[in-house]
């Protein structure tokens, strides 16, 4: 599976962007999906996943009640829904695709990984 992410930019603490991951191929139905971010200087870190199937999420701590992850399985997307940003979500996103993931993955776990893209919240 190929991934495309795409909704980054610059926004005011407070403020709100949705991030979109598209897949190609017929099978998106069986991966589980994640957001990672990274910001300059520090390790890639889970924000969020989605677990095929049944489509049970997961959070960080760091973002539980201000982000969203979602998906339209018709679409081949995956969204992420960011509320109340503050500058410390400032990091390049990635979204990341893992076959029949079980659960929380690390980020070595996932198989397939999109461009990232850069999301900057100004204080």
């Amino acid at each position: 599976v190929q991934l495309q992410a795409s909704g980054g930019g610059l926004v005011q603490a407070g403020g709100s962007l949705r991030l979109s991951c598209a897949a190609s191929g017929r099978t998106f139905s069986s991966y589980t999906m994640g957001w990672f971010r990274q910001a300059p200087g520090k390790e890639r870190e889970s924000v969020a996943g989605i677990i095929w199937g049944g489509g049970r999420t997961y959070y960080a701590d760091s973002v539980k009640g201000r982000f969203t992850i979602s998906r339209d399985n018709a679409k081949n997307t995956v969204y992420l829904q960011m509320n109340s940003l503050k500058p410390e979500d400032t990091a390049v996103y990635y979204c990341a695709a893992k076959l029949y993931g079980a659960g929380r993955h690390a980020a070595s776990a996932f198989d397939h990984w999109g461009q990232g893209t850069q999301v900057t919240v100004s204080s």
